[in-house]
């Protein structure tokens, strides 16, 4: 699988451009601020309908533009598939797929796989909780496509049942000042809701994982290679709590995440939040006995950053097609040893597009096509 041709209308910084793209590598090179990463992150978003760098799709638009649309063509087994998405904030993005609409945006997925390296991957160690959780949804989706549906069913119960659990505190302190006993049997059809969206969200999250961790331990070795200490390691930690044995059975789940929204009720009314669900989970990373967040030396973060998108490479490499690789100003990053030992790793796959502030960044068993980009226009060197 490849992209062999990217164009933008107002998106970013761009009020247009056209890429046009080839197997292999490709080098974006150029100053700061002219353009490259809005790029790489265009490319991303015709993945994942979502940006890397902002939540919202506002900031995506050019200042002043209505709209922003993203086209690119994607090359697989010979034959050719164009993807268009129009973002349009306020307002439902549309989308098509060789100039025929879909129904919905998230029809797309699926259509383009990428596996994006950025200097914010340093979060996915050193960060929240949300971070990593973003991580696993994100590879879900790509890897599975209908995981969409899922993660968004699960917000949109979330989101209800948040709303809910504060109207019935606002009722409950009314009625300790003399108002009426608020009637919670509403809430009671939302916990089902979320256990079951829930279970179905967190048992793909433990497949995922479990079939993460050798792929992880495997990369971190090949990027450490003797510099970084300890073993890398994952561990699902999960809100219903150490007593609850995680296994990837829905009903199995789903009955716990019942039975303990059932018992945390109280406390959930008090604060207005659901205090249990996927969106309290965490993917606690180890470097042998210790935790990496919080232990790991800044060498030995990068490390389990690089060896967590490369592993998410090999798990969807095994699907049948190589994703594209973004690697976003990453190699400026690193030290000589990792960059070296990254290039190596990364090289053979079917596209790899990479980003850099200068020529020299790019290690040179990297070489291929180089395209400048200054003040928003791109010019092919070789």
């Amino acid at each position: 699988m490849y992209l062999s041709h990217l164009s933008l209308s107002d998106y970013r910084s761009y009020a247009a451009a056209d890429l046009p793209l080839e197997a292999g590598v490709t080098a974006l090179v150029g100053p700061n601020g002219q353009g490259k990463t809005n790029l790489a992150e265009a490319i991303g978003y015709l993945a994942t309908l979502g940006s890397h760098r902002v939540a919202h799709d506002t900031p995506l638009v050019r200042l002043g533009a209505e709209r922003a649309v993203v086209r690119g063509t994607v090359v697989q087994a010979g034959r050719s598939t164009l993807i268009e998405v129009e973002i349009t904030p306020g307002r439902a993005n549309r989308a098509r797929v060789n100039r025929s609409p879909v129904q919905r945006p998230r029809d797309v997925l699926g259509l383009l796989r990428t596996v994006h390296f950025a200097p914010e991957d340093l979060a996915l160690v050193k960060g929240e909780p949300s971070d990593r959780r973003r991580f696993l949804d994100d590879l879900l989706v790509t890897r599975t496509p209908r995981m969409a549906g899922v993660r968004a069913d699960y917000e949109r119960v979330l989101k209800q049942r948040n709303a809910l659990l504060r109207t019935a505190g606002a009722a409950v302190r009314a009625s300790r000042s003399g108002g009426g006993v608020p009637d919670l049997r509403t809430l009671d059809v939302w916990d089902s809701h979320l256990a079951r969206a829930g279970a179905e969200l967190l048992a793909a999250r433990l497949e995922l994982v479990d079939g993460l961790r050798p792929l992880v331990a495997k990369a971190y070795d090949a990027v450490a290679e003797g510099i970084a200490k300890g073993d890398a390691r994952l561990d699902y930690k999960s809100s219903l709590g150490p007593e609850v044995v995680l296994t990837p059975d829905r009903e199995v789940l789903a009955a716990a995440l019942l039975e303990t929204t059932g018992r945390v009720r109280r406390d959930e009314i008090e604060r207005g939040i659901s205090l249990v669900g996927p969106h309290r989970d965490d993917l606690v990373l180890g470097l042998g006995p210790m935790p990496a967040k919080g232990y790991a030396s800044q060498g030995e973060a990068w490390s389990f950053a690089l060896a967590l998108r490369l592993a998410s490479f090999e798990m969807l490499r095994a699907l049948g097609d190589d994703p594209v690789l973004v690697l976003d100003d990453v190699f400026a990053e690193l030290d000589t040893g990792r960059r070296d030992r990254l290039a190596r790793l990364v090289g053979e796959a079917e596209q790899v597009l990479v980003t850099a502030a200068v020529a020299a960044d790019v290690p040179d068993v990297l070489s291929g096509a180089r395209v400048d980009v200054m003040d928003g226009e791109l010019r092919r060197v070789r």
